[in-house]
């Protein structure tokens, strides 16, 4: 079967929030999904690997932040390609803390919501969280940012923990590195040379002048 077969299917992009140890701590997952409208339920996969994965199994609670198109890839790279055993993701994303002491995001979100776990199933590399809504947001706000918005338009890249990473192939197309947080960019659709002056790297969020061609 052809590897990339499953990119067809549709993703959103959400920070899926938790109550940490010593901080709050925040997570970027493309996989949220409704199961059901009665009983209200979604389901989010995280893998065994992420701190947020463990945070969820101990506070049982997780929040979900849904991201906009007009939410900074800074705050993606911040929250989807650092781990929070390593330090708090969030000292430079602006949130707010529930009563129950997880965080929403305040990045441009349309909408977030709070979660309550009701089972788990686990698989070979990922454990699926099902949950009952139990509050969030009263409006929506913007256009909620897909995958393949993440992906085309602002050229970002999956971690290798997230359900939708395939390693790379490697490719003809040059290479410029970010001096800043060592993202590659390795488009071949749009060389490097070709892209505006005002695009900025999709992790952290420095200008195009700061890549280095890679030799």
């Amino acid at each position: 079967m052809y590897d990339k077969i499953l990119t067809s299917l549709s993703y959103g992009m959400f920070a899926v929030g938790v109550k940490g140890i010593n901080a709050p701590n925040a997570c970027i997952v493309n996989t949220v999904i409704q199961i059901s409208s009665y009983p209200m339920t979604v389901a989010v996969s995280i893998n065994h690997s992420n701190y947020t994965n463990e945070c969820i199994k101990r506070s049982g609670e997780f929040t979900v932040s849904v991201l906009s198109e007009s939410t900074s890839g800074a705050v993606i790279g911040a929250l989807g390609f650092t781990s929070g055993r390593d330090g708090n993701k969030l000292n430079n994303v602006r949130y707010k803390i529930l009563r129950e002491g997880a965080p929403v995001i305040q990045e441009d979100i349309c909408c977030w919501f709070l979660c309550r776990v009701v089972n788990t199933v686990e698989t070979v590399t990922h454990t699926i969280f099902i949950a009952e809504p139990v509050s969030g947001s009263e409006t929506i706000k913007g256009k909620p940012m897909t995958y393949d918005f993440y992906r085309n338009v602002i050229k970002g890249k999956s971690p290798i923990y997230a359900p939708t990473y395939i390693p790379e192939e490697e490719e003809a197309a040059e290479k410029h590195v970010c001096t800043i947080c060592k993202y590659e960019y390795s488009s071949s659709l749009i060389p490097f040379n070709e892209l505006p002056d005002t695009w900025n790297c999709p992790i952290c969020g420095a200008p195009k002048s700061v890549f280095r061609k890679m030799e």
